[in-house]
């Protein structure tokens, strides 16, 4: 740029785009010092090396800016965590649907966890059932990525957001046809996995009394609120 273009003969562009041809660099420089502008290298490769006179630092704004959008832009996929107990009820079910409906919409994926305490893990088919209605639920905008498997005392699966196939566009049609109406404006602050765990139900969950009870311990437990 300027004073560091060492070649001797280059070709200009002008501040309006337009090609002033092949000129000596000093006389660039010059010119593009009458203009209160740059003179930046921008294909130094070319046969000789192509200049163009512009505001850099104007240039360099506009390409942060640029580059700043395009980030705001790009979807950023995050997982989703929604905890069940087997003895969850219709309600709370229904409550965590809409739950995971809305990160669908978001474009996130959702990781479904039913977690087993004491004789809960002899009946794994009650979480089965539980996730084969979610997933029938929200058929329409999420799809089974991760089918569900029992690990320990968790059974999970993974659900991730249906790719739409846009309408072929005709002329003057409204290219906006991608939106999903009804999406929820809530947004979510946590950062790293979302949990939503299951609040306030199952108060009269078997318990293990004797010897050989299984007993959920640690310190990431999952709690019953």
């Amino acid at each position: 740029m300027n004073d560091r273009i060492r070649v001797p003969e280059i070709r200009v562009i002008g501040a309006d785009g337009k090609m002033l041809g092949v000129m000596n660099t000093d006389e660039a420089r010059r010119t593009a010092r009458d203009l209160d502008l740059d003179l930046v290298e921008v294909n130094p490769k070319a046969t000789p090396p192509v200049c163009k006179i512009m505001d850099f630092g104007k240039f360099k704004y506009e390409e942060k800016k640029k580059q700043a959008d395009a980030r705001k832009r790009q979807s950023q996929i995050a997982l989703k965590e929604i905890k069940l107990r087997p003895k969850t009820d219709d309600h709370d079910l229904e409550f965590k649907m809409k739950h995971i409906r809305r990160f669908l919409e978001e474009g996130n994926k959702v990781k479904i966890t039913v977690r087993f305490r004491g004789r809960e893990i002899t009946h794994p088919e009650t979480a089965q059932r539980q996730i084969d209605l979610i997933v029938k639920a929200v058929e329409d905008i999420g799809a089974v990525e991760t089918s569900a498997r029992l690990e320990g005392r968790t059974m999970t699966a993974i659900l991730a957001p249906r790719v739409k196939v846009q309408p072929a566009r005709s002329a003057g049609a409204d290219t906006d046809a991608g939106a999903d109406a009804g999406t929820d404006t809530g947004t979510d602050t946590g950062a790293g996995t979302d949990t939503d765990t299951d609040a306030g139900t199952d108060t009269g969950a078997d318990a293990d009394t004797g010897a050989g009870a299984d007993a959920d311990t640690g310190t990431g437990a999952d709690a019953e609120r």
